[in-house]
């Protein structure tokens, strides 16, 4: 039962004795008890075993206090019947490391390693549940346990590949997997010293703005996580030895989709990550005409999302070049910033000229409508002041001359 008190959810529950799990995932049966004892034998972690009353005090039956004090994640009793029970407390291990900071003992680690493959017969609702609090934690990083211990063998072995994948390349410093582990640390960092503090807030607050099913920082913790998973699929070296990636951004838009659908996201989270995966190597040039044609293309509330892509990625790069690159996507974001301060055009919604106004003017219904709308949209992404409704209009009703329309 929940119970509303003063503006917080309250849940109440009887203490109760779970039967075997045949399943690994639900007990068989439920047995209700008065014996808080037995109820708190159930539990994962020791450090979620106690409890407290006024009347006894705190009831630890498991060293639950002194393991959270040595900040240490510990399965209650036998790790090997825990994760017997329901295998998703594995992960569950991997996620209160990573949310807390805290180390994982060394049997329970050892029972992991086990039990691990049992993670097959978890939902992926419940497996995706766990992976974004990681992504959302002070230590996405931690995600690292989850190859050392076996888990991401079984629910997502492209990152395995990308653990075995060297990147023999100057622009790198670690291989594919250490790439990405380093890259989820630096989403949202404080700025760097030549980057001035007050730039990179106001970015952060643009992303932040992400209006997603996930905040922000999960999100693009998230995407860092898949921007390379195809790195190992496209691997070429060159006769001197130069390790090359090309087309992985393409192909990892198109794993990220297939991971994503596997592990049962929303669409609108697939359709966002793997748009920016997509483009994240997508190098804009520092001009006006440029931003806003990139801005157009991605579109104007995920650009600066790219932005924070590209920059977690320079960040987990070598920083031979990272000056030369950071200047460059400060450079973007002050034009960006100046689309947003100038309201220019950038998308069809914000045309002087519209599908109405085209009918108007004679063009037919169906695809000639878009495609004159496009034009227009082209010449205002190059010239913003055509952005006026006589003006475009000379424009449509000169490209219908040309086509005898």
């Amino acid at each position: 039962v929940t119970v509303l008190l003063d503006g917080n959810a309250l849940e109440v529950t009887t203490y109760r004795i779970d039967g075997a799990y045949s399943d690994g995932r639900h007990p068989d049966r439920v047995t209700f008890t008065p014996s808080l004892s037995e109820d708190l034998k159930r539990r994962d972690f020791t450090i979620n075993a106690m409890a407290y009353s006024e009347k006894t005090g705190l009831v630890d039956l498991f060293g639950g206090l002194e393991d959270l004090r040595q900040k240490t994640i510990r399965c209650v009793g036998n790790p090997g019947e825990r994760f017997s029970e329901d295998a998703l407390r594995i992960l569950r291990a991997v996620r209160f490391s990573a949310q807390l900071g805290f180390s994982i003992s060394n049997e329970t680690i050892s029972a992991i390693r086990t039990h691990a493959p049992r993670l097959g017969a978890v939902s992926a609702e419940r497996i995706c549940t766990e992976l974004m609090k990681i992504a959302g934690s002070p230590h996405p990083s931690d995600f690292r346990k989850a190859w050392e211990y076996g888990i991401t063998a079984v629910m997502l072995p492209e990152f395995d590949r990308c653990m075995e994948t060297p990147q023999n390349n100057p622009h790198h410093i670690y291989n594919v997997g250490e790439h990405i582990l380093s890259s989820m640390e630096a989403v949202l960092l404080p700025a760097p010293d030549y980057w001035p503090e007050e730039t990179a807030s106001k970015l952060h607050a643009l992303s932040g703005k992400y209006s997603g099913r996930y905040d922000c920082r999960t999100f693009l913790t998230l995407t860092m996580l898949l921007h390379d998973i195809s790195k190992p699929a496209c691997r070429t070296t060159d006769a001197e030895g130069i390790d090359h990636f090309y087309g992985h951004g393409r192909k990892g838009s198109e794993t990220a989709v297939q991971i994503l659908r596997r592990l049962k996201l929303d669409n609108d989270t697939i359709a966002d990550v793997s748009s920016l995966i997509l483009y994240h190597d997508w190098r804009v040039e520092p001009s006006a005409g440029a931003v806003r044609r990139a801005v157009s293309k991605i579109g104007k509330d995920l650009f600066p999302l790219l932005l924070e892509v590209q920059l977690a990625d320079t960040m987990a790069q070598s920083s031979r070049w990272r000056r030369e690159k950071m200047k460059r996507i400060l450079d973007v974001f002050f034009l960006y910033e100046n689309i947003l301060e100038q309201h220019q055009c950038v998308q069809l919604r914000d045309l002087a000229i519209n599908g109405k106004d085209l009918l108007k003017l004679g063009v037919p219904k169906g695809p000639l409508i878009g495609e004159m709308l496009h034009l227009a949209l082209d010449a205002v992404i190059d010239d913003p002041s055509a952005n006026e409704l006589p003006q475009l209009i000379r424009l449509v009703q000169q490209a219908l001359a040309d086509k005898k329309v």
